[in-house]
């Protein structure tokens, strides 16, 4: 396998070396919006955890991991991230 340069993308994708053409042409008419992003703080998401010993299935433990990895995620994160999902599906039906 050879290396690639920086930046270089594979398949349909252009690659860096190619030069964007800017032209000295009217943008046309332009419109100001508001800026609508969050401050960086806001980013940050900290949820409060709490630590708790569970047993499961083993294969259900093996199907999260495999599926962690191929995902390159931790597989606590998926297993958490789907009890909050089905918690906040009947949260808001109650």
């Amino acid at each position: 396998m050879a290396l690639r340069q920086p930046y270089e993308w594979v398949g349909r994708r252009k690659s860096m070396k190619n030069k964007i053409k800017y032209t000295d042409e009217p943008m046309g008419k332009l419109k100001i919006v508001k800026d609508f992003l969050p401050p960086p703080d806001q980013l940050v998401l900290k949820e409060e955890n709490v630590k708790i010993t569970i047993s499961l299935n083993k294969e259900s433990v093996e199907f999260f991991k495999k599926e962690a990895q191929k995902h390159r995620t931790s597989y606590q994160r998926m297993i958490r991230r789907i009890i909050d999902w089905y918690a906040s599906q009947y949260q808001k039906s109650a």
